[in-house]
């Protein structure tokens, strides 16, 4: 059973989470403390509910999803999951900081990459791989179906859509992957996205103007 602690970080008020199992074991996806006591308010929770961190997963690797990367490599050796198409992006936000101006030390770590259709295990709990290009090449999504929810990164949004007006995006890429990957989950399955408030996926199917 796994409980999911969300947390808003840096200027662009990016979700960052921490899957909590019932035996304290945790796993960290996008990471995006920029701020020293956003580190400071992630490191404090989970030294606080004594949770040992297992694994750190990138739906994405676009510079707000990615800042606390290295900070978690660094306090809990934890190296980088993503998707291999990723790996460009990740090499570029640096360069997308200093556009921002928002620069920052990015991970260097050794990679581990995901293969849509597999599953991400740690105790008895496991997330199986959902492959969601569009917003970037290598976006992925973490399904949990025992439990009916997803982790979607910056794909799904309540009543919106991920951008695709960065490099690599593709509208056209991106709503096939909502509609056959996402739209294919059963309606009630809870959608935790990558900025703003969670949704599911029959209200997206109902509501969202994007997908009419």
């Amino acid at each position: 059973m796994l409980t999911v602690k969300t947390f808003v970080f840096n200027p662009l008020q990016e979700n960052t989470y921490v899957l909590l199992d019932q035996k304290d074991a945790c796993c960290i996806i996008d990471p995006g403390c920029y701020f020293g006591n956003e580190r400071v308010n992630l490191q404090e929770y989970i030294e606080q509910q004594g949770l040992t961190p297992k694994i750190l997963l990138n739906t994405h690797c676009h510079l707000d999803h990615v800042f606390g990367n290295k900070f978690v490599y660094d306090t809990w050796d934890l190296p980088l999951h993503l998707h291999e198409k990723e790996r460009p992006v990740l090499e570029y936000a640096p360069a997308a900081g200093r556009i921002w101006d928002m620069p920052f030390e990015n991970y260097r770590g050794p990679l581990v990459l995901l293969k849509p259709g597999e599953k991400v295990k740690w105790g008895d709990d496991e997330l199986e791989i959902l492959f969601l290009p569009g917003h970037s090449p290598g976006s992925v999504g973490f399904y949990c179906a025992a439990q009916g929810f997803l982790i979607a990164g910056d794909t799904l949004f309540r009543g919106s859509i991920g951008r695709t007006d960065l490099p690599g995006g593709d509208h056209a890429t991106l709503l096939r992957s909502i509609r056959e990957q996402l739209f294919s989950l059963p309606d009630d399955t809870i959608v935790y996205p990558g900025h703003g408030e969670e949704t599911t996926i029959g209200w997206e199917k109902a509501y969202n103007p994007f997908l009419k």
